[in-house]
């Protein structure tokens, strides 16, 4: 049991001001401070955006990535290769987008005989 020199000095430890205003604490539904949005408007990479192409118009050697993944939209298959794979079978020119369906064709199994239709649909992540 702590003695009552003890208490008294761990009381005054963890007393509140009574001087001090008391605010409730910010809250979800509040609105943010003026501070919040100064700096979220000065911030200089906020409004940056990709100046680059796309990456399935990017030539394999332009690809900083080590792995490639290409999707089908179709049916859902996920094709992936590494980027020095893919260099050595089609090329360091070839363009990711071509290299991404040749990939799907050779494994596609959505055939359904007519040409509109057929194959797998790319999605290059």
């Amino acid at each position: 049991m702590p003695t009552v020199k003890q208490m008294d000095k761990l009381a005054a430890a963890t007393a509140v001001d009574k001087n001090a205003p008391a605010e409730p604490p910010t809250g979800p539904a509040d609105a943010m401070p003026r501070e919040y949005w100064d700096a979220l408007l000065k911030d200089a990479g906020a409004d940056v955006r990709p100046t680059g192409r796309s990456i399935q118009s990017r030539k394999l050697s332009e690809i900083g990535r080590h792995v490639l993944r290409v999707t089908c939209s179709r049916c859902s298959r996920i094709v992936e290769i590494k980027k020095a794979d893919a260099a050595r079978l089609y090329g360091l020119d070839a363009v990711w987008k071509d290299v991404g369906q040749k990939l799907l064709d050779n494994t596609c199994q959505a055939r359904t005989g007519r040409y509109e239709e057929d194959g797998c649909w790319p999605q290059f992540e």
